[in-house]
């Protein structure tokens, strides 16, 4: 039997059961597809485009492939891929991104990654902000975006 013998044993418990609660919220299920852990970093104003990323899981048999994304805070909004080549950094639109049954695709910084452009607003640290992915075999998921800070590597980071 566990037995918590001081107020910061609590206060940690607590704060663990508060973090276990955020991170469920954050993900979404449709059928055999689960959205995880989305988050956008915050803009440098408008003139310049912001990324936001999160992770696609596929349990079910069969693959899925995402095929758009959207958001009422940009006007455009694109899958694109971060490379390296010859020691010179690319990105890029990435097109279709394929999620093969029993696997899972991670958008981060670096790699794959949904760049949204002409924005309609800033994205400032603290807010939220709706998105919806497009995929060819289920229904559009809806997905909200903490903003973090313009350097953020990650929400737990």
């Amino acid at each position: 039997m566990l037995k918590i013998t001081s107020i910061t044993g609590v206060l940690s418990l607590l704060l663990i059961a508060m973090m276990t609660a955020q991170a469920a919220a954050d993900s979404v299920r449709i059928g055999d597809v689960i959205i995880e852990a989305p988050w956008a970093r915050a803009s440098i104003g408008t003139s310049r485009p912001a990324a936001a990323y999160l992770s696609i899981r596929n349990e079910g048999d069969e693959p899925v492939t995402l095929t758009q994304v959207s958001t009422p805070v940009s006007k455009m909004a694109e899958i694109h891929e971060s490379t390296m080549s010859d020691g010179i950094a690319r990105m890029g639109p990435a097109g279709d991104v394929v999620i093969r049954a029993g696997s899972e695709v991670v958008l981060k910084p670096g790699g794959l990654h949904i760049m949204m452009m002409k924005l309609k607003q800033p994205l400032k640290k603290g807010e939220k902000f709706n998105m919806t992915l497009t995929f060819k075999e289920i229904e559009a998921v809806d997905v909200v975006l903490p903003i973090l800070g313009v350097g953020a590597s990650g929400p737990n980071k």
